[in-house]
């Protein structure tokens, strides 16, 4: 449905009939660290996410799995081989 109270005119899953079925009957404002996020949108009562009602909850655990802006280094661990199955594979010429 349409969302009547925070996000006029755009689609939510949390409005109703009777109204917005979020916690406190309205989406919540971004924390300071969503900024720079692409899913930030600017409205006339703020700045929301368009994908989460509540963003600071996301952020309660570390970085939100959303985020747009924030770059995750991928670290490569190198896997520790044993000698001495090294040595017999190579014996056996695999």
């Amino acid at each position: 449905m349409r969302c009547t109270t925070v996000r006029e005119n755009q689609e939510c899953v949390f409005m109703k009939k009777a109204g917005c079925s979020y916690e406190g009957g309205a989406c919540k404002p971004i924390d300071e660290k969503c900024e720079g996020c692409n899913r930030v949108g600017v409205l006339p009562l703020g700045k929301y996410c368009a994908s989460v009602p509540d963003p600071a909850s996301k952020w309660l655990l570390g970085n939100c799995n959303l985020a747009t802006h924030i770059v995750v280094e991928v670290v490569e661990t190198k896997t520790k081989v044993n000698p001495l199955k090294a040595s017999k594979r190579g014996a056996r010429g695999k």
